[in-house]
């Protein structure tokens, strides 16, 4: 029997999501996904199939009932009202005919099982019904979570001042929507800025300073000269949540990130001040290496444990260069065996045309050095540096106010 062609299961059954199409880590478990349902599609006619079977090759005296039972239930949970309907039908009246063929005449004890499978088909309806319901409310649930993540973390712009943006975040979780990594592209008066972190924590808490976070860095971004300035604004704006949250723990409230800018003044170098974060790469001509600052500093809005002032790193970004930011969800990742995953060492020698080839190429190679298992959610932000022309192009134009010093 087939599932109804108009039913959410057969919908399901027969789609992968786009979204798992653009992401390779989703769609290794998507295409997982899509054949067990395909598999169990069949589970509710081979049980009456296996029923049949048996009470063919077993004494008169015995009948399966116990399997022709089950059909109607594994079907509750899988496939639509009206084929979890065809089913209880099916195996309710294949058992009578069994019944029948074991027994002179429908006696006492035949009537008690046939009663017996009505009540079982009744209960796998009930249970059909508060499936359906259920998934659409969560459904609904899931539609609002993807919302919420797109406001509080939008796609950022492809280009600005001739720099090409690509941005990534893959969930450790085919279904999940919403966590705690972040990213941000913004052009300012003093160049292009940008922020990649990870918020302490999971669920809708993390989202909350996700959302405290990426405002407070577009604010500072903006008006504060240096980076060192925004740093501290976002120290402020963190431990301000932390309070207005946790009260007397709000010690507990922070984040790792990395904040970085290409000043107006030279687009062919970067600043980055590092919080506690894996630090960036520069990726070109086949060579990888990374931008972080000779001294560490704590992350963002951890306070009462001493100070370390920030130092920017800086690093030459020639033309056609990729600057690759990434969470932990990268460098944490392990193969079958439990070693972690090396960007140094596994993106050397290869060459990107661009930044969303580059993030294209950095999911893949993730999703196969871990067989699209991930223990973390994932955030990638891609800078392409443009090409010598656009270079020269961007460092012609006139500076905006408040230059970079």
């Amino acid at each position: 029997m087939r599932d109804h062609p108009g039913s959410e299961s057969a919908a399901a059954a027969d789609a992968v999501p786009a979204r798992a199409i653009a992401d390779p880590v989703a769609g290794a478990a998507a295409r997982g996904s899509l054949r067990t349902r395909r598999y169990t599609r069949w589970l509710p006619a081979g049980l009456i199939a296996t029923g049949t079977l048996v009470d063919l090759l077993v004494p008169p005296d015995y009948v399966p009932g116990a399997l022709f039972a089950a059909a109607p239930l594994a079907a509750a949970p899988l496939m639509s009202l009206w084929v979890t309907v065809g089913y209880g039908v099916l195996s309710t009246v294949v058992l009578t005919l069994l019944l029948l063929l074991n027994g002179p005449a429908f006696g006492g004890e035949t009537a008690l099982l046939v009663l017996d499978m009505c009540a079982i088909v009744l209960l796998s309806l009930g249970l059909s019904v508060f499936v359906r319901r259920t998934g659409r409310r969560l459904a609904s649930v899931r539609d609002v979570a993807e919302a919420a993540q797109l406001a509080v973390l939008p796609m950022p712009p492809a280009r600005i001042r001739g720099f090409e943006i690509a941005a990534r975040y893959a969930a450790a979780e085919s279904d999940a929507r919403i966590g705690g990594d972040l990213y941000a592209v913004q052009d300012t008066p003093h160049g292009v800025r940008l922020i990649i972190g990870d918020v302490r924590g999971k669920g809708l808490d993390s989202v909350a300073s996700v959302a405290v976070v990426i405002g407070a860095f577009r604010e500072s971004a903006e008006e504060e000269s240096t980076l060192e300035g925004v740093c501290a604004r976002l120290d402020r704006a963190l431990q301000r949540e932390g309070e207005r949250r946790l009260g007397a723990e709000g010690l507990e409230e922070f984040t790792t990130a990395v904040v970085a800018e290409v000043p107006v003044s030279d687009p062919n170098l970067v600043r980055v001040v590092n919080r506690g974060h894996p630090a960036p790469l520069v990726l070109v001509d086949g060579e990888v290496r990374e931008v972080d600052p000779p001294d560490a500093a704590l992350p963002l809005g951890i306070r009462g444990v001493g100070h370390w002032p920030d130092r920017a790193a800086l690093a030459r970004l020639p033309p056609g260069a990729q600057l690759l930011f990434y969470t932990d969800g990268l460098s944490e990742s392990r193969d079958s065996e439990g070693r972690f995953y090396d960007p140094v060492e596994r993106l050397a020698g290869k060459h990107f045309r661009g930044s969303q080839e580059a993030l294209d190429a950095v999911v893949a190679d993730v999703a196969a050095y871990t067989g699209g298992r991930t223990a973390d959610d994932m955030a990638l932000l891609a800078l392409g540096a443009p090409d010598s022309g656009r270079a020269a192009a961007c460092a012609g134009r006139a500076p905006m106010p408040g230059g970079v010093p």
